[in-house]
């Protein structure tokens, strides 16, 4: 029984082949096909939109989202035109006398000022798309929004779309539409990223040199994803070129980063590695003596192996390693409840994905994806007294394969995914003369089986449909303790009725349950369009932490026997117009999202060493509503957009749970409800060289519990607390600029240099990360703001390119 799951995916996958195999040779075509991708000279990205057109034949395509196009021809000798607005058009010669693959890349027209630059899709894609709740943004549009101290932030970046929040800065992940962090699926070219930041939040673990594009799905989200409730964060790294060398990098005040991408057998293999690391101890000697001896680095390594063996198959391999390390001088270390002069935060992500694709014919594919993905966090203290080490992680192993096929009136796809997961809880050792005792507390071990099928349907000019099944099966595995309470009573070790062990391998607990999908579109005329998606989604592990920001070393945890999984529904509509020939984008998307076992914690709650999690954990409903507004400009010499959320996120717990203060049974908001979000983007080209970019962003300050009074017990003064997250911390607000300054497009050099110049926090706003308070020597509260960043942070990056396309 253990490998039955896997068994069935190599099952299904070969008899997928077997199935295509007995097609193609059914249908033998009369006309061979020309198809390939279409991409961006500079940074390799796919174009979408673009137009593929032989002259000789009056015939034609466009690219779809990945850039891939196909045309069927018959034999001879033709010329292709590839164009696109904003590009140099580009014609090819190609002999026909078999199927050929004909990838190719256009260059950017660097003299026509009104460029597309916020969006990497055709103008017209957020009307003609049956999908809604979904934002792309290219690597290129991304370069173009303010950086913190210059570093190029693929997940920053994300916070200025509507429907995105985080709960501070220098905080890890984001919000979603009422998710928590941990209710986010992010991908890293298909390997899931259990943590997507540096330094406990300050940067993304991306290095902007190796991606090619990032799709953000809060609402109409395929079946091929699953496993979050919240949102899907798919970040696809650039292929490497199989034609010409290339080398890149950039210095900045927080990092520096190289990279080199080569061919080793021209059109066939070619490999590409961009590395990334911090060292930034000399900024802490800068600062006051506090923090003189503070450690903060980061380094990060991404690769990537292509290989095609034939015109219609195609072999990737990605690898990433990341590594941090945080020391920080305290006074004290409250998981253990020691003193302690310092402590040491290291966390560590290493993924692999062996992707492997199959073109059967014109459109149809067949994929297969390995993928491995391990997150480690440690964290020590050297002190002989109460020296210890504390490690925790996660790590996944999956199967994935996917069959699609494309028609002008039809997309058909089908796929099934086996994951198996360990997670290893915070275990304790401590060092040969300290005085604590050691912690362990016993691994998860799960497995988790998906197959889902999904269809999109053009039934008419003007209304179109996707529809979606999936089916999930999520089994907890022993090794197992089982804890059994007594009926409506509290869940303590007194409540205990009975124990069950769980021997290794057997099954302690099994959940199931179907997914269905469903968007809808109906264009009201070419320039406006209505669009209505349902979404249900289970998600079977999640992060365990009660803190305002997770911390890089908080555990994770899999769905039990007394802790039930997530299960969200979905239902969004949306309102989309476009105006002067696609210049300006206008939308307005309602969404209303209702959580079954939404989890929350009690007061005071142990998270870090309790070996039962479900006396920690209160489970409930989470409700989160909102409505989300965007102008965008996509043309011209000023370009950005102007967006609005308002959005609520309630959570209510079940009765049946201890009670959270007098919250039994009422709705109280998450610690990241945030009801008002404002935020512009503006980019303005000066010259040819030349580009001005601003931004500016406003927030409701999130929820907070401030103590309402005091009392004395045996000379101790103890605060009250009313409600929870009853008050709010002030408001949020922040303005950054930059100058990106390119090379001069009529100077061929052999070395491409750029500048970013930019500004984060120009007027100084000393934003509250958190409220805390104390008492003085007359026994009066006094109330204290702690701000990230209280000033202006100013920076300075050089990026460069040698050779490549």
């Amino acid at each position: 029984m253990k490998h039955r799951y896997f068994k069935f995916l190599l099952l299904l996958c070969v008899l997928s082949l077997f199935m295509a195999d007995l097609s193609a040779q059914g249908n033998r075509p009369q006309f061979f096909t020309i198809y390939g991708t279409i991409g961006d000279s500079i940074s390799g990205e796919p174009l979408d939109g673009a137009a593929v057109f032989i002259p000789e034949k009056k015939i034609g395509t466009y690219t779809d989202k990945k850039g891939f196009y196909a045309i069927s021809v018959p034999p001879g000798d033709f010329t292709i035109r590839i164009s696109l607005l904003g590009y140099n058009a580009k014609s090819l010669p190609i002999k026909v006398d078999q199927n050929k693959i004909l990838d190719a890349v256009i260059i950017k027209d660097q003299k026509f000022l009104e460029e597309v630059t916020v969006t990497s899709s055709r103008p017209e894609e957020n009307i003609k798309s049956t999908e809604s709740g979904v934002s792309k943004l290219s690597i290129r549009s991304i370069r173009k929004i303010p950086a913190f101290m210059g570093e190029i932030d693929v997940v920053r970046s994300l916070q200025m779309l509507p429907g995105v929040s985080s709960v501070g800065e220098g905080t890890t992940g984001i919000n979603v539409r009422g998710g928590s962090i941990d209710q986010n699926l992010v991908l890293m070219d298909d390997a899931p990223v259990y943590n997507s930041s540096h330094l406990f939040g300050f940067f993304s673990v991306f290095n902007p040199d190796a991606v090619r594009d990032v799709t953000l799905y809060r609402g109409g989200i395929s079946a091929q994803f699953a496993g979050r409730t919240s949102a899907v964060l798919d970040v696809k790294l650039k292929d490497p070129d199989l034609d010409k060398r290339s080398i890149y990098g950039g210095i900045g005040l927080v990092s520096n980063r190289f990279g080199i991408e080569m061919p080793l057998i021209k059109n066939k293999l070619a490999i590409s590695l961009a590395g990334r690391g911090s060292f930034n101890d000399f900024l802490f000697k800068l600062g006051p003596r506090s923090i003189e001896n503070t450690v903060a680095n980061f380094y990060d390594l991404t690769g990537k192996v292509l290989f095609k063996p034939s015109e219609k198959t195609r072999l990737t391999y990605t690898g990433y390693y990341s590594y941090d390390v945080f020391k920080l001088p305290s006074d004290s270390l409250s998981s253990v409840d020691v003193n302690a002069s310092s402590s040491t935060f290291k966390y560590r992500t290493f993924n692999q994905t062996l992707r492997f694709n199959w073109f059967l014919k014109d459109k149809t594919s067949l994929t297969f994806s390995a993928v491995q993905s391990r997150y480690l966090a440690n964290t020590a203290a050297q002190d002989s007294s109460i020296a210890f080490d504390m490690d925790s992680g996660i790590r996944l192993r999956s199967l994935k394969g996917r069959y699609f096929s494309e028609t002008d009136k039809n997309s058909f796809s089908f796929g099934a995914e086996a994951n198996s997961y360990v997670i290893t809880p915070n275990q304790l050792v401590p060092g040969p003369f300290s005085n604590l005792r050691p912690i362990t507390i016993q691994e998860e071990f799960a497995r988790e089986l998906g197959v889902f099928i999904e269809d999109e349907w053009k039934l008419s000019k003007r209304f179109s449909m996707l529809a979606g099944l999936r089916f999930s099966y999520f089994q907890r595995l022993g090794p197992d303790t089982i804890f059994t309470y007594r009926e409506n009573a509290i869940r303590r070790d007194e409540n205990v009725s009975e124990t069950t062990l769980i021997d290794k391998g057997e099954s302690s607990q099994n959940y199931s349950g179907v997914e269905p999908r469903l968007s809808l579109k109906y264009e009201l005329n070419d320039n406006t369009s209505l669009k209505m998606s349902y979404n249900r989604m289970r998600q079977y592990i999640q992060l365990i932490s009660n803190t305002t920001a997770a911390l890089p070393t908080a555990r994770w945890g899999s769905s039990d026997r007394n802790i039930n999984p997530q299960v969200a529904d979905q239902v969004t509509l949306g309102f989309f117009k476009n105006i002067k020939d696609n210049k300006w984008e206008t939308s307005a998307e309602v969404y209303y999202k209702l959580t079954e076992g939404f989890p929350d914690y009690k007061d005071l709650a142990d998270l870090q060493f309790s070996r039962n999690l479900e006396q920690e954990v209160i489970q409930g409903q989470g409700k989160a509503y909102g409505l989300e507004l965007m102008l965008r400009k996509n043309t011209g010499f000023l370009t950005g957009w102007l967006s609005y959320t308002f959005a609520r996120t309630l959570i209510k717990v079940d009765e049946r749970f201890e009670p959270i203060h007098n919250y039994a049974g009422a709705w109280y908001p998450a610690n990241y409800d945030k009801p008002h979000t404002v935020n512009a983007m503006m980019n303005y080209r000066m010259s040819r060289t030349v580009t001005f970019s601003a931004n500016f962003t406003y927030s409701t300050g999130r929820p907070g519990t401030f103590p309402a009074g005091k009392f004395e017990v045996n000379g101790n003064i103890v605060p009250i607390f009313p409600d929870r997250n009853l008050q709010r911390i002030p408001d949020y607000h922040r303005l950054d600029l930059a100058l990106i300054i390119d090379p001069n497009p009529d100077r061929v050099k052999k070395i491409q240099g750029s500048w970013i110049i930019s500004i984060y926090n120009v007027y100084s706003r000393n934003n509250a990360y958190s409220i805390f308070f104390d008492l003085n020597p007359a026994l009066q509260t006094n109330s204290y703001k702690l701000a990230i960043f209280g000033s202006v942070f100013p920076s300075l990056t050089y990026n460069f390119k040698i050779g490549g396309r």
